[in-house]
């Protein structure tokens, strides 16, 4: 079905459903239901999750209403209508428009029943590119697309300062949206794209001007019926791309390889080994080098980056081509490299005391990031903080890993949690463990001077947590409740 919307005006009176408000205050959910209550719309907000668990969200709802009613009397705007802990049939069968959270599944049925009644389903990101005129940075990638998004964001703020970062990083880009419709000239739109969140964007005809994709490793594979269908959702990052726009691809995988012989985009690459004949930028005797056009240049040496481990170099890689391709200088670029200090929750140091590194790594929720984690601290005993539920992985190669660099594992309850025992195969001493606290507590008594005591779970949160975030929040503070504390250093994010 057309989108029933030229203008964000034409949403005046309309009833509009968002399906899953979410617990992120300022998430896809949240953000959605403000920009669409501006807008005049009658927003009608659905979750299965009870009132109580969506206080904080319910709770930015409503005073965001009530400030906005406050501050502008005259203005026409509904109030919310809420139907939480369940979903409603006639929510979706007497709306105009549904906005779905990325976090619920296509196939479910509600969201067909609105499709059935020939009802336009669309998510924050699509309703925001749908009236955005302005160029999109897409990034993609099962890791290190957070990390990239924001080192590519910053590059670009040099060359715009109003540079927008948004997505699937804690930001609904609606948040933006007016203000820059106000805009006279270009502002960058530098966004985050989850493979849900590419699933939504089919029917957009927006193509991204840069497409990146850092990586594709097996994810989500309780929510897709199989690592092809993974695959195929992160490929739409490409969707409606032509000779006039740039894909950048990770050249050391084969997955994407294959995937850029479908691709209609100037295609660059990126490496951590020399790269022969094609145009991108690689790592050549620990120096960065770009090539593009003929012309090569070296950006810096790879020394020079505060993010270290590969797999930040290869982010870096990714952002550097991103910000030439847009035309920021050379000297931005050596700059950013240089003073980027990471996100929080990735490989995050948040206190050392007598020789005791303290480790945030809640996003690693697969293997993969879990084996960069123990790669990226090998040189130090490790203290293991794991376990939650799985997303259809498997665990060998982390168990393998595991034995290899830990001399301790403390694992929290979920679904994946034993195939995580099992993949130790008994080598590694191992404590179950039911709250953040106990974890914490156990791995502080158990720590020596040179030990990392490391949270990098393997598996989402939802066992124990309201989501990752919560999880990584926990541990800050359960580090922060340790009696040693008030001698204890804060040092920086290192990813």
């Amino acid at each position: 079905m057309s989108f029933p919307f030229f203008s964000p005006k034409d949403l005046q009176g309309a009833v509009v459903t968002v399906m899953g408000l979410g617990r992120h205050k300022k998430g896809s959910g949240v953000g959605a239901v403000k920009w669409l209550m501006r807008h005049g719309a009658q927003v009608v907000i659905t979750d299965l999750k009870s009132e109580d668990e969506l206080k904080e969200s319910v709770a930015e709802v409503m005073l965001w209403y009530d400030e906005y009613r406050r501050a502008y009397p005259d203005r026409e705007i509904s109030k919310p209508i809420f139907t939480l802990g369940e979903h409603k049939e006639d929510d979706f069968q007497n709306a105009q428009l549904v906005v779905q959270n990325p976090g619920v599944p296509r196939e479910s049925k509600f969201v067909q029943l609105a499709r059935r009644q020939g009802i336009t389903v669309e998510s924050d990101v699509s309703l925001f590119l749908r009236f955005c005129p302005f160029p999109v940075y897409a990034i993609t990638g099962t890791r290190g697309k957070s990390t990239t998004t924001a080192w590519l964001g910053e590059m670009l703020k040099t060359l715009h300062p109003k540079t927008v970062i948004a997505g699937n990083i804690l930001h609904s880009p609606l948040e933006d949206l007016d203000w820059l419709l106000e805009e006279s000239a270009p502002v960058p739109i530098v966004l985050e794209l989850s493979s849900w969140l590419l699933e939504s964007l089919e029917n957009v005809e927006k193509p991204a001007e840069i497409a990146i994709l850092t990586n594709v490793y097996k994810d989500h594979l309780d929510r897709y019926e199989s690592f092809t269908h993974y695959k195929q959702a992160k490929e739409l990052i490409f969707h409606h791309q032509t000779k006039k726009q740039v894909a950048i691809l990770n050249a050391d995988q084969e997955i994407t390889k294959e995937i850029a012989t479908r691709l209609s985009a100037r295609t660059l690459w990126f490496s951590l080994s020399h790269l022969q004949g094609k145009e991108g930028a690689w790592v050549e005797e620990e120096k960065i080098v770009c090539e593009l056009q003929g012309e090569r240049k070296e950006i810096c040496a790879v020394s020079e980056l505060l993010l270290l481990g590969e797999h930040n170099v290869a982010n870096a890689l990714a952002a550097i081509l991103g910000a030439m391709v847009a035309g920021v200088s050379l000297e931005s670029i050596r700059q950013t490299l240089k003073t980027f200090t990471g996100l929080p929750g990735r490989q995050q140091k948040v206190f050392e005391k007598d020789g005791v590194v303290y480790v945030n790594d809640t996003s690693a929720t697969s293997p993969e990031g879990v084996i960069a984690a123990l790669k990226r601290f090998d040189d130090h005993p490790i203290i293991l903080l794991a376990g939650g539920n799985t997303k259809g992985f498997t665990y060998e190669e982390m168990g393998e890993w595991i034995q290899k660099t830990c001399k301790q594992v403390i694992l929290f309850d979920g679904t994946g949690t034993q195939m995580i025992e099992d993949a130790m195969k008994g080598v590694v001493p191992v404590k179950r463990v039911s709250s953040m606290k106990e974890a914490v507590m156990f791995a502080s008594e158990s720590a020596q001077s040179g030990d990392i005591v490391l949270l990098s779970p393997g598996g989402s949160s939802f066992a124990l947590f309201k989501n990752e975030f919560d999880r990584g929040d926990q541990f800050n503070i359960a580090v922060a409740g340790l009696s040693f504390l008030s001698t204890s250093k804060k040092t920086a994010v290192i990813q």
